[in-house]
């Protein structure tokens, strides 16, 4: 049973680069000990509460005293790049119910169980396109720009209604604004995806076409709502989230399976596992770790007071390692049941696209696998950079042969 937490217990920095791609900050180890609730320091020097424990991380996930709405006083910023959207609005991730609600319920129906189902063949002609183009072309080969990344932007373009002609502009402004250089190219980087998605909006009004945006673009013709800039802000979380997490899982993934050969070997030997594989990839890698949230009351947990106005931070590297609920939870296992991670989150902000992130990774990685028996890294693990911490993680690179 961990100490009580106080205002003054020594606090760790967050967040901290990896040293290896799959596993947690070596700097998080105190926060693996002295679960489940931690105090860390921000870039900026502020203080905020760090959730660690797995239990008490689900029981704050669905506190409505926690607030996602970043405009508030104390909404804990982790880097200087998120600082940029301090004062803006945020459409789904930043804001609360009621707008949540409604926003999310004009959603459901785009990324329900039943039309994901619907997008599998065509998931899977991308995957095979892809590949074949990869074969054709014969090792080495460069994965996330050859596979990782085309797979889920090819999807959501399709889904969306976005002209996939467009996907290097897109795909470039999203790399800026996740991981600029600096705060103005962050800033720069968002304001071209919003002009371009506005045009795009406007463009519909005058001619509605299949996709998401679209039947957005319908309903508000018809209804008179959401408003130009809500629908540019869905739009903008929609595309960026819809390409950039699924093609890090993509090529993480891989790299993880390459690094673990005996699972590798099993899923190649049982490929009925691929859907356990990828809950427990999902749950070993949390490539989203840093979920924002700020009080807007006092909350008692963990023996502390969170205060109303304190940022909460909650690690979903450290969580979805609680040893209380995954034995062995450093170990990748497609035997032990992972369903109850929280690599997509909880509560009523649960990633909205989780149905068809688990479908393209299923048919990515298993169709890449099945395809490539000999597949293998094209340099040593070491040498093939992966991303910092302070952004979504996965590989910058990663050179593969067969």
């Amino acid at each position: 049973m961990p100490d009580l937490i106080t205002d003054q217990s020594p606090s760790v920095a967050f967040p901290q680069d990896r040293t290896c791609p799959f596993q947690p900050p070596d700097g998080y180890a105190p926060l693996r000990t002295e679960r489940p609730l931690s105090r860390v320091t921000l870039y900026d020097g502020r203080a905020a509460w760090l959730v660690t424990g797995h239990a008490l991380a689900r029981d704050l996930l669905i506190d409505a005293r926690l607030s996602t709405d970043r405009t508030q006083d104390g909404f804990p910023m982790t880097t200087p790049r998120f600082s940029t959207v301090r004062r803006r609005t945020i459409a789904l991730l930043g804001v609360d119910d009621p707008v949540h609600r409604t926003q999310r319920r004009m959603m459901i129906p785009s990324f329900s169980v039943k039309r994901v189902a619907g997008l599998r063949p065509q998931i899977q002609k991308t995957v095979d396109d892809l590949l074949d183009a990869m074969v054709a072309q014969g090792p080495p080969a460069e994965l996330v720009g050859d596979f990782a990344l085309p797979v889920p932007s090819t999807v959501i373009c399709a889904l969306l209604g976005v002209p996939y002609a467009d996907h290097e502009f897109f795909e470039e402004q999203s790399r800026k604004m996740l991981r600029g250089p600096d705060v103005a190219a962050t800033e720069k980087a968002r304001e071209r995806l919003e002009t371009y998605l506005g045009d795009l909006i406007d463009g519909k009004r005058e001619a509605p076409g299949e996709g998401v945006i679209d039947d957005l673009v319908r309903q508000q013709l018809s209804e008179g709502t959401p408003e130009r800039a809500e629908l540019v802000s869905l739009a903008l979380i929609l595309l960026v989230a819809g390409h950039e997490t699924t093609a890090n899982m993509i090529s993480l993934g891989t790299y993880t399976l390459l690094r673990n050969p005996e699972r590798l070997a099993e899923l190649r030997a049982d490929p009925s596992l691929l859907a356990a594989a990828v809950e427990e990839l999902m749950r070993l890698l949390s490539i989203a770790d840093g979920l924002l949230r700020v009080a807007t009351e006092d909350i008692e947990a963990a023996g502390a007071t969170i205060r109303a106005g304190d940022g909460v931070v909650f690690s979903t590297s450290v969580i979805n390692r609680d040893q209380d609920v995954y034995a062995a939870p450093d170990a990748l296992d497609f035997q032990r049941p992972s369903r109850h991670h929280v690599a997509f989150g909880f509560g009523i902000h649960q990633c909205l696209g989780q149905n068809l992130a688990r479908a393209e990774l299923e048919i990515a990685l298993g169709s890449l696998i099945a395809r490539l028996p000999g597949l293998r890294l094209a340099a040593p693990p070491d040498e093939i950079p992966f991303k910092p911490g302070d952004t979504i993680q996965g590989m910058l690179e990663l050179p593969v042969t067969w």
